[in-house]
């Protein structure tokens, strides 16, 4: 892997740090329960270990692939897509839990779908804004067509059903598409459109409306739907300033549901304290400002949507878990980047860090051309001018 800038330096050691991290948070959560269900309390470790071997050798991988030959891959990365989430409702090759198919069955794990989807709309969308950046302001080519590709992809996903994966999609295509300079009146327009099906899809379903509810005042039913987020506040309050110490939580012992995935960060509260809270807020944050820098060298519109694509998918997952964690959104099955056990989410966020890496490598070993930015960091795009 090449390490021949500040920035690209600045991404793998923060990376690795939050990788290591893990490491430790996921023995820690899950030993005893390992110990009580397998009979060894390696078993979620070895299991966790493997995907970040398979995530980093993809990390590698791609850091060392010139980013720019993922464009021709587009179409063929929207209809594998396609047909990995429609292979969730195949029997025996779609598994399902707790009322949802979101996961595909291989061997010695599973794969959820919608987190490669994420990755491959960052992608497919960095490429058409630069094909399209002159028409971005068109109400065809900035809207329509992006969206329909959106919505055709969420109108699958919310079958299986997954919101949280289909709100973060969302997200990152409005914000994209803000960037790529699209009129803010067509953007307020679709937000608009999408507030009353957003109640709907809230509404029509008894746990979504009891997560909502419960979100308010979750001590008013602290044994049913606000158990979760009562028991992160008792670890978080455990916790302190320097934390009850490596292996010293007291809430993973089954009072957190999902303490090596969803919640891990409550744990990390609870054991290492208010410091060790903000050293992990502090890595996530070097990591975004250096996603962000690497954007400010960007030599093309397509490598600087791509290179603010990635850098957003990543940080959209971490704001939505440190969020659901502290109480400032209601409960969402969400895992944090790097750190949460195994899973589909790690392999793809290491992927997307092995672009950044690409990006990083080629825009430097380049001579700038038409260079919008001086160096520094923003998210306000070169391509809004005039919107």
């Amino acid at each position: 892997m090449y390490l021949n800038t500040r920035n690209t330096r600045g991404i793998v050691i923060s990376v690795s740090i939050l990788l290591g991290i893990g490491i430790f948070m996921v023995y820690s959560s899950t030993a005893l329960m390992s110990t009580k269900k397998y009979g060894s309390g390696f078993h979620y470790l070895w299991n966790h270990l493997f995907t970040v071997a398979v995530g980093v050798t993809a990390m590698v991988l791609l850091s060392r692939l010139d980013y720019q030959r993922l464009r021709p891959l587009v179409k063929v990365l929207l209809a594998v897509g396609l047909v990995l989430l429609a292979l969730v409702f195949v029997p025996g090759i779609g598994i399902s839990a707790n009322g949802a198919r979101r996961w595909l069955r291989l061997w010695p794990t599973t794969f959820q779908p919608s987190e490669f989807v994420k990755l491959v709309m960052v992608i497919f969308l960095a490429d058409y804004m630069d094909r399209n950046i002159h028409r971005m302001k068109d109400l065809r080519y900035g809207i329509l067509i992006p969206m329909a590709v959106m919505l055709v992809f969420q109108g699958i996903i919310i079958k299986q059903p997954d919101f949280g994966a289909v709100m973060s999609l969302g997200i990152l295509t409005m914000t994209l598409l803000i960037l790529g300079g699209v009129r803010m009146r067509y953007i307020g327009a679709m937000a608009l459109c999408a507030l009353p099906l957003v109640y709907i899809a809230v509404t029509s379903s008894s746990y979504r409306m009891k997560r909502v509810m419960c979100f308010t005042d979750p001590w008013k039913d602290p044994l049913g739907c606000g158990f979760q987020l009562v028991q992160s506040f008792i670890a978080f309050g455990n916790g302190g300033l320097t934390g009850l110490g490596i292996g010293g939580s007291k809430q993973k012992l089954y009072f957190l549901p999902e303490v090596h995935t969803d919640f891990i960060f409550s744990m990390i509260g609870e054991e290492t304290g208010l410091i060790g809270a903000v050293i992990v807020v502090a890595l996530f944050l070097w990591l975004f400002i250096m996603g962000l820098k690497v954007a400010g060298r960007a030599k093309d519109p397509f490598s600087y949507f791509l290179t603010v694509g990635l850098t957003m998918m990543i940080g959209v997952q971490v704001i939505i878990n440190f969020a659901v964690t502290t109480g400032l959104m209601p409960t969402k099955g969400l895992p944090l980047p790097f750190i949460s056990y195994g899973g589909s989410a790690l392999l793809m966020n290491l992927a997307a860090v092995g672009i950044l890496i690409s990006i990083s490598r080629n825009n430097e070993s380049r001579i700038m051309e038409n260079r919008s930015y001086d160096g520094g960091f923003s998210l306000r795009s070169p391509y809004m001018r005039g919107n």
